[in-house]
């Protein structure tokens, strides 16, 4: 005859296991010796190890009596059932062992190819590395809405860094390195309202106009809130409002502080 801790042993559990198997009822408690200690006998173990075996594949536990109990025909249904629902849930673990992949991949989680090279170009090109999670994060919120639009606008984004000015634009704007006072401030203000005037005049697309995707595309710029902020004073004095979508204020002013009147709204 033998202890608890005997059985747990010969069936490969720990004692802790078996006492919950007898308190669910899966292993029927033994009689007790004459100084009140469990004794159990080698079909405890033989049942013990069944259970063992049953729970060990994935067998829920309420599941095990009726199993333990079943016509050959019936256990094998049951076994080919319970291999069915083990295989689903290998699948699904595959798929977040993909997307735990992804998500080490940086850049990639969640960006097509297309965009993860726009970032890399950043990269090559000298933009701080705070931009570029700025950046991706927006292009995320993006491609999440028009999966579909995302190569063409890519595409159109490297061309746009064909021009040095564009290339200066985005060197400029390195929020840990600018106080408000900084005179990068002027010639990026400067710099982004030429290319803007220069972009008016081609097709912008509409989904980016669209008051609630702006909101939330400008919402980013809030991580650099003292440079941005500035920078957008200085784009009003130009004649400008807005940051993902900057469009024409009603008067503008030159170089010297004059007012003139602005140019018609672009359209």
């Amino acid at each position: 005859m033998l202890t608890i801790s005997q059985l747990a042993s010969y069936a490969g559990v720990t004692v802790r296991a078996v006492r919950h198997y007898h308190q669910v009822g899966l292993l029927p408690e033994p009689e007790r010796d004459r100084s009140g200690y469990r004794s159990y006998d080698a079909q405890a173990v033989v049942e013990l190890i069944r259970i063992r075996t049953l729970a060990n594949a994935g067998v829920p536990l309420a599941q095990v009596p009726e199993l333990l109990d079943a016509s050959p025909e019936k256990f094998g249904e049951a076994v080919r059932e319970i291999d069915r629902r083990l295989g689903s849930e290998i699948r699904r673990l595959q798929r977040h062992r993909e997307e735990i992949a992804e998500l080490a991949a940086g850049d990639s989680l969640a960006l097509p190819e297309e965009a993860v090279a726009y970032l890399g170009m950043l990269r090559d090109v000298g933009v701080c590395e705070e931009v570029i999670e700025v950046e991706r994060d927006a292009w995320i919120l993006i491609a999440a809405q028009w999966p579909e639009r995302m190569a063409a606008w890519m595409a159109d984004k490297r061309r746009q860094f064909d021009d040095p000015r564009m290339v200066r634009l985005y060197q400029l704007l390195d929020p840990a390195e600018m106080a408000t006072d900084d005179p990068r401030l002027h010639e990026a203000a400067d710099l982004l309202v030429e290319l803007t005037e220069e972009w008016a005049t081609r097709p912008q697309p509409d989904e980016l106009a669209e008051r609630t995707i702006v909101g939330l595309l400008d919402s980013f710029a809030d991580h650099f809130a003292s440079v941005t902020d500035r920078l957008q004073e200085l784009l009003n004095e130009r004649g400008w409002a807005g940051w993902t979508h900057l469009e024409r204020t009603r008067v503008q002013r030159g170089p010297a502080g004059d007012v003139r009147p602005a140019d018609p709204p672009a359209t």
